[in-house]
């Protein structure tokens, strides 16, 4: 039954948690991470009743919970979903529902006498009657909780700062970046592949102006692109006059902006057809 309840209020809590904003949304993701996953975890690793006592299974699935949020946090932040509500939301449901119905496949292949099923007694503890080792356990679950609290609240309300940014490449003819090409005829193309790979953890529209010593002679776009997207086009530009030094400037702007975010160029020498 137990196990049901942690699945029913996983469903419940991640609308909640995706949908809220502000205050509320901190305290549902405190109570949504701080128990149900470590809860769920020990469950599926303990499920003989003389396995813990009330108390050890108390503490272990809030330090369990502590450190899977952790441990999946870090995981998170090396992907191109980062640190978002519906990220977070997605991998620890995907969690907790999962050690749910292993914690509930291993129950039930035992003996109903020894499946852990929990009691709520609505008696006040008496600490009296706690030894010393249980008191210390008590206090070392209560810092415990209020550490994690505080850590999640830290993390949620203050802003992270995550690098953002846009790579713009060249690549040659041969899909390398060097032995570009320098020499060229007039009105003939010269092909090389240009790259653009989305780092800003956003979707951004790019579009690229190509320019010949200073005259626009091509645009390119928009490409929009997602987060961790990449994109690749072999372009082509044509000289139009003979001479040699002449620069060819591509410039990548990003989301309708005026200025160019990133530029990238070539040298080349135009010579008349032989």
């Amino acid at each position: 039954m137990d196990l049901v309840l942690v699945i029913v209020l996983t469903a419940v809590m991640i609308p909640l948690v995706v949908f809220t904003t502000g205050i509320l949304r901190i305290i549902l993701s405190i109570v949504f991470l701080i128990f149900l996953p470590g809860y769920a975890l020990v469950a599926a690793l303990f499920p003989k009743k003389d396995s813990l006592d009330s108390v050890e299974r108390m503490a272990l699935s809030l330090v369990l919970s502590i450190a899977v949020v952790g441990l999946v946090g870090l995981v998170l932040v090396y992907t191109s979903w980062g640190i978002r509500a519906c990220p977070i939301a997605g991998a620890f449901s995907g969690l907790i529902l999962a050690c749910s119905v292993a914690a509930l496949l291993r129950r039930r292949g035992l003996p109903k006498e020894q499946r852990f099923e929990p009691r709520i007694r609505l008696s006040m503890p008496r600490l009296g009657k706690e030894t010393a080792f249980d008191k210390a356990l008590m206090c070392a679950l209560l810092l415990a909780v209020l550490g994690a609290i505080g850590t999640i609240t830290y993390v949620i309300v203050v802003p992270k700062h995550v690098e953002r940014f846009s790579e713009f490449y060249l690549l040659s003819p041969n899909s390398t970046m060097e032995d570009y090409t320098h020499e060229a005829v007039v009105g003939k193309p010269v092909g090389n592949t240009l790259g653009i790979i989305n780092r800003e953890h956003d979707d951004v529209a790019y579009t690229i102006e190509v320019m010949i010593d200073g005259e626009s002679v091509a645009n390119i776009g928009p490409v929009q692109l997602s987060n961790g997207e990449k994109w690749e086009d072999k372009v082509s530009v044509v000289p139009t006059r003979v001479g040699s030094g002449q620069k060819v400037v591509f410039l990548l702007y990003k989301d309708k902006g005026t200025e160019p975010y990133l530029t990238l160029h070539i040298i080349l020498d135009v010579v008349e057809e032989a």
